[in-house]
């Protein structure tokens, strides 16, 4: 009886599967990705493209003093002469390019009402305690400050962080919404997010962006949240309770 119940089964499936048109995964077919480095060693992340199209959008927003969490890169090559001052906080004192080296969900060695601009690139998903971090980014940055951030919606885990700090969330715009306006008020905030179903899938996969076209990365589908960027500005007494 279990045996004429599975070919019974098969039979109904290879009934339904004409159906359908046939779907060739052709070198996607494979149980491991084509880079696990998230297309660095391929060209540019896609993620990648859609942090740096939206912080070069943003690219006034970076000036006077400014902190970076990481390195001052994107400081350097968006912010231009318009910085005054670029710091950069790091957790551990191991990274050479550390002007600050705090964990943002409790950094008190960071004066209140300091910096203009709060460059946050990847970085939210690597810290459990999301709420702290938020008051300290509310508590840093000065009235009509701006925070820019990026975290992913769809990726893989990062190996590398995962090992030493932890990866912990993933985010939709809803979430972000609401994380980034509870702190600094809901009209003082703009969340867009950016992919589609193909850059999610070539994205989790490693393939570039150089590798997709301007159309394929442009495309914007509410349903696939490859990336979520956020605008955070901090109202006049952001700091009063």
């Amino acid at each position: 009886m279990p045996n004429d119940w599975a070919k019974n089964s098969r039979r109904w499936l290879r009934q339904q599967q004409r159906h359908f048109d046939k779907i060739d995964f052709g070198g996607l077919r494979r149980l491991e990705p084509i880079s696990r480095k998230f297309g660095f060693d391929r060209g540019q992340p896609i993620d990648r493209f859609y942090i740096e199209r939206f912080l070069a959008q943003q690219g006034n927003d970076i000036r006077g003093r400014v902190l970076e969490l990481g390195d001052n890169e994107y400081t350097k090559r968006f912010g231009r002469n318009r910085v005054t001052q670029s710091d950069v906080l790091h957790a551990t004192s191991d990274n050479p390019k550390a002007t600050i080296v705090a964990d943002l969900t409790r950094a008190d060695c960071i004066a209140d009402d300091c910096f203009d601009c709060v460059i946050l690139a990847q970085t939210l998903q690597f810290i459990f305690d999301t709420g702290a971090a938020m008051a300290t980014l509310r508590r840093i940055v000065k009235a009509s400050g701006v925070v820019l951030a990026t975290f992913p919606g769809i990726s893989q885990i990062s190996r590398y962080d995962m090992e030493r700090w932890g990866d912990f969330w993933r985010f939709t715009s809803p979430s972000a919404a609401r994380l980034f306006g509870d702190v600094f008020g809901a009209e003082n905030v703009t969340v867009q997010a950016h992919g589609n179903v193909l850059t999610a899938v070539a994205f989790l996969h490693g393939i570039a962006a150089q590798e997709l076209t301007d159309a394929e990365l442009n495309h914007r589908d509410p349903d696939y949240e490859l990336l979520i960027t956020v605008r955070a500005v901090k109202p006049v007494g952001g700091n009063k309770s």
